[in-house]
């Protein structure tokens, strides 16, 4: 474990330099939990990723000696309180499973003929292994309530378009890389487009407002256009 500056108001926690989708998350989640609980002065959030947290602080509020900083107090807090916890298992049960209706309609499915193309099957199979596979939030982000998944088959992976959209329409499925995600708002991007989801994403009247949150299990159900239509509207 390292931690390490981020500008003078954030740091990073490094729990480790790989990711592994098996324990990397719970071991991020469960060192948030104990972040959180700990309540450490100064400290507004925490934010998990991959296999690093983000801790971000008002500098004003840490109670300082001479010759500290407020990035030596933290480090010093956070290390503390890690090395004293086990969190390597926690969160392994109890994650919600949450089901996304998406339309692989062709209008929605930007990109699903590239996509089979480079995987050499047909269309309706991509889709077919692409909604059948289960799935894991692995964190959310790049847009608010972006949720980056984990659990695409491995023959449905597929780089990043070479030159990306300047506009992809709201709840866009997509895969980029061996990552599959959701386009919670209409916004720029690289990914490739193979359906869309009726569901809002993110919502501020909505607490929290991102529908997924880290750890979260995600399964997609093949909807019909009429399906679409009518959960939509």
């Amino acid at each position: 474990m390292r931690v390490e500056p981020l500008g003078d108001s954030a740091l990073i926690v490094r729990l480790s330099d790989e990711f592994s989708p098996e324990t990397s998350l719970r071991a991020v989640l469960g060192a948030v939990n104990h972040l959180e609980a700990a309540a450490i002065p100064g400290v507004i959030e925490v934010a998990p990723a991959y296999n690093t947290i983000g801790v971000f602080y008002e500098p004003a509020r840490i109670e300082l000696a001479p010759d500290e900083s407020p990035f030596d107090v933290l480090a010093t807090k956070i290390q503390s309180v890690l090395n004293a916890a086990a969190f390597e298992t926690e969160n392994e049960q109890g994650s919600r499973v949450i089901e996304i209706s998406v339309c692989y309609d062709r209008e929605f499915a930007l990109d699903l003929a590239d996509v089979a193309v480079r995987a050499g099957l047909s269309q309706d199979e991509v889709v077919r292994r692409h909604s059948t596979a289960s799935y894991q939030v692995n964190c959310v982000g790049f847009t608010p309530g972006f949720p980056y998944l984990s659990g695409l088959p491995t023959e449905l992976a597929t780089p990043r378009r070479a030159t990306p959209r300047t506009e992809i329409p709201a709840g866009s499925v997509a895969i980029g890389g061996t990552q599959t995600g959701i386009y919670p708002r209409k916004s720029p991007g690289g990914w490739n487009i193979i359906g869309r989801t009726p569901l809002l994403l993110f919502d501020v009247q909505r607490e929290p407002p991102a529908l997924l949150q880290a750890g979260d299990q995600v399964r997609f159900r093949q909807i019909s256009r009429d399906e679409f239509e009518a959960l939509a509207g």
